[in-house]
């Protein structure tokens, strides 16, 4: 049985003379954090600018065309945006602890809403349309502020987000937050698990061995703490999968169906169509009249 390593812990360290973290990754200089399943308490504000990969935030999984703009709740565990960025310009990440103006800063009447904000951002919200590119800018140009400027400009920043329309909720209806936090590196361990062997069969008994669990206990256990299957878990990370390589690898939809973890091509056909709304076919066709 494999051995698998606890969820890392990240430990972010504020820009000098300033009370938190601002970095700018492009293809010289990569994000390291992607590769793993990782959580911190400080909220994560993300901005990918352009470009397709995926993301997995809390029990979320999904992929993301034209650029991402995320806002990422404190402790809340994610697996970077992708294995591999396509296309993108620049990826911008802040990340702040939730009291670094004080304990009672975000209490005041004026905040209000942006204490509303941060407190959804523990279920991970994406950000859509008009309003990513406007706020999206915003935060890359806050590359050429002073430490008082970025300050500013990020309240700013959230303030705008606060006021936002067009955003998705990513787990509104699963992940439990406030497991406790053996419960958080049970399941990151599952997760950890998934990310590596998705490619294969996963039986239940060899997941729930994994986790010191009966599999009628295990069932029990990740239903209760994601909202979801396990198997629908694991189909989901696949097909998402498949999403990323129908549009980034020439490759046959057939080689796709088995690369992503499938061994019978009409159930991935079935599926993939359950999960998009369109067939694998479709979907890669209608890729091509797409305008960026």
């Amino acid at each position: 049985m494999k051995n698998l390593s606890r969820p890392k812990f990240e430990k972010i360290v504020p820009n000098f003379g300033s009370s938190f973290s601002y970095r700018i990754y492009n293809q010289s200089q990569q994000n390291k954090n992607h590769t793993f399943w990782h959580y911190h308490p400080e909220l994560e504000l993300v901005y990918v600018n352009g470009g397709s990969g995926k993301r997995q935030i809390g029990s979320h999984i999904s992929y993301y065309r034209k650029g991402d703009l995320i806002l990422i709740g404190s402790d809340l565990p994610h697996c970077g945006f992708t294995d591999s960025l396509s296309g993108h310009e620049c990826e911008t990440v802040i990340q702040i602890k939730p009291d670094f103006l004080g304990n009672s800063f975000f209490e005041i009447p004026e905040m209000k809403n942006i204490k509303v904000l941060m407190e959804n951002s523990r279920m991970g919200i994406v950000f859509h349309g008009e309003e990513k590119r406007k706020i999206g800018k915003a935060i890359e140009d806050l590359n050429t502020k002073s430490s008082f400027e970025k300050l500013t400009g990020l309240l700013k920043i959230f303030h705008w987000l606060s006021e936002a329309e067009n955003y998705t909720i990513l787990n509104a209806q699963g992940f439990i937050l406030e497991a406790e936090l053996q419960d958080n590196n049970r399941i990151n361990v599952i997760f950890n698990f998934v990310k590596e062997e998705f490619h294969r069969p996963i039986p239940l008994e060899e997941i729930a061995g994994l986790s010191n669990m009966t599999v009628p206990s295990f069932c029990r256990y990740f239903k209760k703490i994601t909202g979801k299957t396990f198997i629908q878990f694991v189909n989901e990370y696949r097909l998402v999968h498949a999403t990323k390589l129908l549009h980034e690898k020439q490759m046959s939809i057939l080689d796709i169906c088995f690369d992503s973890g499938f061994n019978n091509f009409s159930h991935f056909n079935k599926q993939f169509k359950k999960f998009t709304g369109k067939s694998p076919s479709y979907y890669r066709n209608e890729l091509k009249y797409s305008v960026y």
